[in-house]
């Protein structure tokens, strides 16, 4: 290595793009030149795995931890929160006295401690939720002219959702071109619902209906915002000892479509079987490119080892000398040997574990892959030889017991560790300095089916469902409780409709927006707290839906008794 103090580091996450939708993996129909061209000059990571949904990924790759041990094993229902002692990548970069900027997507809590501003992110430009439109982002946000949370409050800002977050991005990089940064960009895109007509024109006449047009019209701006990025490394003199990192989170979602058993039926998927949320290799596999000019890192090279998520921050940490990566209980492993070509004996063999649980309480084997460079391993019973056959078609679980058995053997060792802390509260914290207003949404609610209120066209439409929070309180006081299904912005009565008509969340465009909302004959409402139900509040305070919980502390008088309610 040439260069002469510690790199920066640009790391682009997308979301719910699979490892086909890529022209350099040989999609014959979406355009992706400046990816390309980036695939073409960076180490790539060909057996690549993270979870096969969006939050599980994140919280594997910014803890080199499992995710279910993270709590983090669903999108929804609280589950998304990744538990406070956990210590994020730019807890790393932090101490080790980089800038830290998020832009786009957290998805891993939005209160205190849960934020990314709690968890090592200094500068802050995210919506809320999982997605635009969820039901704790700001209300009304569509994707463009959207207002979003800045760590300390929200600002409007003005144009196309991806273009903003990747804007940003370089402003964070301009302000800090002189010192290292770490300048994480997770665009909320590919995900649906999908982008305006100005995106999907060009794949119109290609693709066979509205919504995948649309699909591979956000990959190319995409692709387009990273060609400016790169640009301006190259302008601003930083291309060269900055790692630059491109992955997405999950398979695809809109660039294919599979049957019953998981194989594509139409649409491109690389040869793989399954998508977005299996446990088939399409659901889970996806690219990881590497590019760091001032290490040697230009020319296009395959590693074929089988690698994951959780491997990342440890190689950060030793790539970025940040610290001594084997100081630290991580799951994964560092392939910085493996990626600045130093390794030059055998990689160890070993067994990756993932899995989709999206439950309240993960279920053992439950859609789960235990992977090794030859095997694939399947809820624990269904064996592939991937050499040989890649797309997974013929189960030789029979030809080979003795692999089934060693496999389910490391699977029962993973599942050992991660199920340790399933039963842990992950509470969010009420009357603390950092959060002395809270707003508690049905995004997060817990109860035994993982069912919430989880966008904004549901509460429109007066979904009813009901759940718990998980709540600690920092300091003894009297704390002050309003109920709302409306927020602020709305500024409408409880049981009031909105004109027009409901429109589902997947049908809710740029153009369409939310469309209207259901009036709700709202008569009473009642706050438990633990096993103590408080009398009646104000008539007419809190709809069915029960869509947003507002707390803040007054001055202090009394001790709320928070308890978790039984199972």
């Amino acid at each position: 290595m040439n260069q002469t103090h510690q790199p920066n580091v640009v790391f682009i996450l997308t979301d719910d793009q699979g490892y086909g939708d890529l022209a350099c993996h040989g999609n014959p129909i979406v355009k992706t030149p400046n990816l390309d061209k980036l695939h073409g000059e960076s180490v790539r990571l060909t057996n690549y795995h993270v979870g096969p949904t969006c939050a599980p990924t994140r919280a594997g790759l910014l803890t080199g931890h499992y995710a279910n041990s993270t709590g983090v094993w669903h999108t929804i229902g609280g589950r998304s929160l990744l538990r406070k002692d956990e210590v994020s990548m730019a807890d790393f970069f932090g101490r080790a006295g980089y800038a830290t900027g998020i832009f786009g997507k957290w998805h891993l809590g939005d209160n205190y401690p849960y934020r990314p501003q709690d968890r090592g992110f200094q500068e802050v430009v995210c919506h809320a939720g999982g997605g635009i439109g969820n039901t704790a982002d700001y209300w009304g946000n569509n994707y463009f002219d959207d207002t979003y949370w800045t760590g300390d409050g929200y600002r409007a800002f003005e144009g196309y959702c991806t273009d903003i977050w990747f804007n940003e991005g370089l402003k964070f990089i301009e302000r800090h071109r002189h010192a290292p940064f770490f300048c994480y960009i997770p665009p909320m895109r590919p995900s649906a619902p999908p982008g305006g007509p100005a995106l999907q024109r060009p794949y119109l006449p290609l693709t066979p209906h509205a919504e995948r047009a649309k699909y591979y019209g956000m990959v190319t701006n995409i692709d387009e915002n990273v060609g400016i990025l790169r640009q301006k490394l190259a302008e601003w003199g930083l291309a060269e000892n900055t790692i630059l990192i491109f992955m997405t989170d999950n398979g695809s979602a809109g660039g294919v479509e599979t049957d019953a058993d998981h194989f594509v039926t139409s649409g491109f998927n690389a040869g793989m079987r399954g998508q977005k949320n299996s446990e088939y290799d399409g659901g889970h596999r996806v690219p990881f490119f590497l590019h760091w000019p001032a290490a040697g890192m230009t020319q296009g090279r395959d590693i074929a080892a089988i690698t994951a998520n959780v491997d990342i921050l440890p190689t950060l940490i030793e790539l970025c000398q940040l610290d001594d990566w084997r100081q630290h209980d991580f799951d994964g492993v560092s392939l910085a040997p493996l990626i600045m070509a130093s390794d030059t004996g055998e990689w160890p063999e070993r067994a990756l574990v993932t899995d989709s649980q999206r439950l309240t309480t993960p279920v053992k084997w439950r859609k789960s892959a235990v992977m090794t460079n030859r095997w694939r391993l399947v809820n624990g019973r269904e064996l592939y030889d991937m050499p040989v056959d890649p797309g997974q078609r013929r189960d030789v679980a029979a030809d080979y017991p003795d692999v089934v058995a060693e496999l389910r053997a490391a699977y029962e060792a993973w599942w050992a560790k991660v199920s340790q802390q399933f039963d842990a509260e992950i509470p969010i914290t009420i009357g603390a300095d950092a959060a002395q207003h809270v707003v508690l949404c049905s995004h997060d609610w817990r109860n035994e089916n993982c069912d919430c209120v989880w966008n904004q066209c549901q509460v429109r439409a007066g979904l009813l469902y009901n759940g718990y929070w998980e709540l600690e309180v920092a300091r003894a006081g009297r704390y002050r409780f309003e109920l709302r299904r409306w927020p602020k912005e709305e500024d409408r009565a409880m049981g009031d409709g909105i004109p027009g008509e409901l429109v589902s969340y997947g049908q809710m465009t740029i153009e369409s927006g939310y469309g209207g909302g259901a009036a709700l004959p709202i008569s009473a409402a009642c706050i438990e707290i633990g096993d103590k139900a408080n009398a009646e509040l104000c008539r007419a305070m809190i709809s069915a839906p029960h869509s947003r919980l507002i707390l803040w502390p007054v001055p202090p008088i009394c001790k709320p008794v928070l308890r978790r309610p039984p199972r």
